[in-house]
């Protein structure tokens, strides 16, 4: 059943229910992420599954603006912690592992990794990004300990529902990996953030449409939505940089409000578009204007008189 609210919902002064509304809410003022590079890999790189990496994904695993791996946890907190505080004076921290696999190693280099950022003053969580194919139940019981300690969420790579897109992009796992995941977490109570991509090569509108239709019908409690880059030195550059085409920006930011339509009220939106190198990025190039992609939306979302949850399926 699709329920049709009449009456717009606002979070302050958006149409969404954004990351920022939700960090002041709970903790009561600003809380800013510091993203880490923590010298992860990925079994999509060392060999475990494939030395190539996902097709699209850089050289620095997904954490092109995170810490410099040269320095420790700390060091790159306080680094970037001095940088933030340029823009806002004050203010709390969720430390946010980024970079490539943030639960594949062992249980007591994840826990000193983890104790480490959590000693930090003013940090009142943990953000973990990883691969659903990295959880084992070791792993889960940990992430399990500190869950009950401060609050935490998993940011989960799902990209795309559709196996035949995540086996052209290398991906070595599969939407029925992330479901199983997905109730893992979920069975400790942990919060869930998934990652999904808009403008994968070959993706109709309507299959990626679907993508953020079925996101809309799982227990998340968050949800990144990312558009498609291409960038220099990935596997999908060196082998299709001349023939790949992009979404412009009027067919992403409708598709955006499209799938913003049908997502629960409580989901927390996270990101509404992605970002990459200048250096790095082929196309599309319009990406580059980080906000005005964002004025973007919220302008359609008025322009249309819609709001998250507007068409959302109970």
């Amino acid at each position: 059943m699709v329920v049709q609210n009449p009456h717009p919902i606002l979070w302050n002064d958006k149409r969404y229910h954004t990351l920022n509304y939700y960090l002041r809410k709970k903790f009561g003022q600003k809380v800013f992420k510091i993203p880490l590079d923590a010298g992860f890999t990925c079994p999509n790189r060392d060999g475990t599954l494939s030395t190539d990496g996902c097709a699209f994904c850089s050289a620095r695993g997904s954490g092109d603006f995170a810490g410099n791996r040269e320095f420790d946890v700390k060091t790159q907190f306080k680094k970037t912690k001095e940088m933030m505080h340029k823009k806002w004076r004050n203010g709390k921290y969720i430390a946010y592992f980024q970079a490539f696999s943030n639960t594949y190693a062992s249980i007591s280099h994840l826990q000193n990794l983890y104790e480490s950022a959590l000693e930090e003053e003013g940090v009142v969580g943990l953000a973990i990004a990883t691969r659903p194919d990295c959880l084992p139940d070791e792993v889960l019981n940990l992430l399990n300990k500190f869950n009950k300690r401060t609050h935490m969420w998993v940011e989960l790579g799902l990209q795309t529902i559709h196996n035949k897109t995540a086996q052209k992009m290398n991906l070595h796992y599969n939407y029925n990996t992330f479901l199983k995941a997905l109730d893992k977490l979920n069975s400790r109570n942990i919060e869930i953030c998934a990652h999904i991509i808009l403008g994968l090569p070959n993706e109709t509108r309507e299959q990626m449409l679907s993508t953020g239709k079925e996101i809309a019908k799982l227990p998340l409690q968050g949800i990144k939505i990312h558009l498609f880059h291409l960038m220099e030195n990935t596997p999908l550059a060196k082998a299709n940089s001349n023939t790949l085409s992009f979404l412009t920006k009027e067919e992403y930011v409708d598709l955006v409000v499209d799938i913003l339509e049908y997502i629960p009220p409580e989901m927390v939106i996270h990101r509404l578009t992605g970002d990459s190198p200048r250096k790095l990025l082929i196309g599309p190039k319009w990406s580059l204007n980080k906000w005005e992609v964002l004025n973007s939306i919220d302008e359609r979302m008025k322009a249309r008189n819609t709001w998250q949850g507007r068409l959302r399926e109970i």
